[in-house]
């Protein structure tokens, strides 16, 4: 690689090509081509998240793409949220359309039409579903890939409840999965409450899961919204309850873009390239063969090779004789792959295999008999990238600059009051990200003295 990682923007750049994540040379500025390795990587995590999902008695759905004016524009406050960013259609081939149709920036004006003819009975609830989609937006910022982009890969849950109690347990339940999810990815994050000004367009309240990544800004990885009541009565969804009675249901929504990829790449790549989490690699072991004199390495290889897939590990052999093992290793390297095995004719002669992980300096030899000892290996990587990655947020909210120092994040105790926060943002020239749920502290307001708590301040994406 050219660039160091200490000069992320240009390093950002460089990797997502290199690894062949993303092909950025697609003819509409902001929508990207994912390409197979990138795509692979996108898919893990899409399982990741689906498994958990079946678990909790979600159900998937697909619903159309396309949102028709009148439906969208139901949506009272929503719609100003979103009115800058909307893609329209509006001719049928050189006809003009009677009604004008949007790309979905979001699905709430296409599910919620449905919601009210599925629900009609306590019985019916609690609903649960979710989609994993493309969603379209307008951006008119500066566009980069997996991180601001015109058309996300998008995974969004909607759920509709009896009574605003049983809302909030499923938020409850978010937070769960979401741990679990940046678990299994080794992404450490903070749960932050948007202030009132900034919450998602007709929610009662939002909360964002924000990791800092070594440029010293915040990226927004995923958002839980309690909606209350406030769309239901827009969109006229009720059920009978118990006693006969129409009421309005209770709704929440949890939303995670392809942010997750942009937020693996940034955490835990180094100067050599990507390091990729062993849950979520598309291939978790890659196997190098050194010829030799003898024919017997390759067959060996082969062996090896089938005898991992058989414990269930994604596994690759490169084979390549038109390439020097070193560049083999460095080449997989560059692509992250977690775990790398060298076979060469001493290896073949003692029956036994080197090893050497993506986040350590020593090879080791290991015997073929002890092949089950690579799932062991692979959770020491996971375990020193969650290591290392925690270090980056434990530093990052002790005011140790990771990048920029105009970047660095500020953590001042904040009311809840806008001017406050307006105040302070000109101060610190950074924006309020809203107050720290998980770890932040209660203590009176840096501003006004009034009581308060935590508050996020930096420079996002």
């Amino acid at each position: 690689m050219e660039n160091p990682k200490s000069d992320f923007s240009q390093w950002y750049n460089e990797i997502i090509e290199l690894a062949e994540l993303t092909d950025k040379r697609y003819p509409i500025k902001g929508m990207n081509v994912w390409m197979p390795y990138g795509f692979s990587l996108m898919r893990n995590i899409d399982e990741t998240i689906r498994r958990r999902f079946y678990q909790d008695e979600f159900k998937e759905v697909m619903f159309p793409a396309l949102i028709s004016r009148e439906m969208f524009e139901v949506e009272f406050e929503h719609i100003k949220g979103f009115e800058k960013e909307l893609y329209w259609i509006t001719k049928g081939g050189k006809e003009s359309l009677e009604d004008d149709l949007a790309m979905r920036p979001t699905s709430e004006a296409a599910i919620y039409p449905m919601f009210k003819l599925w629900i009609r009975d306590h019985a019916d609830l609690p609903m649960r579903i979710f989609q994993i989609v493309q969603v379209w937006r307008y951006e008119t910022k500066h566009t980069r890939p997996f991180i601001r982009s015109r058309d996300i890969h998008f995974i969004e849950c909607h759920t509709a409840h009896e009574t605003f109690e049983d809302a909030e347990s499923q938020m409850e339940i978010y937070r769960r999965e979401w741990k679990e999810f940046t678990d299994a990815l080794c992404i450490p994050y903070m749960e932050v409450e948007r202030p009132e000004w900034d919450k998602f367009p007709g929610a009662m309240y939002t909360r964002a899961f924000d990791t800092v990544i070594p440029s010293g800004r915040t990226l927004q990885i995923g958002t839980i919204h309690q909606y209350g009541q406030n769309f239901s009565k827009n969109y006229d969804v009720k059920f009978a309850d118990e006693k006969g009675e129409a009421q309005f249901v209770h709704q929440t929504t949890f939303g995670i873009s392809e942010r997750l990829v942009a937020d693996i790449i940034s955490i835990h790549g180094d100067n050599k390239g990507l390091i990729l989490p062993p849950s979520v690699a598309p291939y978790q072991v890659v196997i190098v063969s050194i010829p030799g004199k003898e024919e017997t390495v390759e067959s060996f290889a082969l062996d090896v090779k089938k005898n991992l897939e058989t414990m269930g590990i994604r596994v690759i052999l490169d084979s390549r004789n038109n390439y020097t093992p070193g560049y083999k290793y460095n080449y997989w390297e560059m692509k992250g792959v977690p775990l790398r095995i060298e076979i060469g004719e001493r290896e073949v002669k003692e029956n036994k295999v080197t090893v050497a992980t993506r986040t350590g300096k020593k090879k080791e030899p290991l015997p073929v008999a002890d092949l089950n000892k690579i799932n062991d290996l692979l959770d020491s990587v996971s375990e020193e990238l969650m290591s290392r990655s925690n270090n980056i947020l434990k530093d990052a909210l002790e005011g140790k600059v990771l990048g920029d120092i105009e970047d660095a994040v500020r953590t001042p105790i904040l009311c809840y009051d806008e001017a406050c926060a307006r105040k302070m943002e000109e101060k610190l020239s950074l924006f309020m990200m809203g107050h720290i749920m998980n770890i932040g502290k209660e203590g009176k307001c840096e501003v006004c003295g009034k009581d308060g708590r935590t508050s996020l301040f930096s420079r996002p994406y």
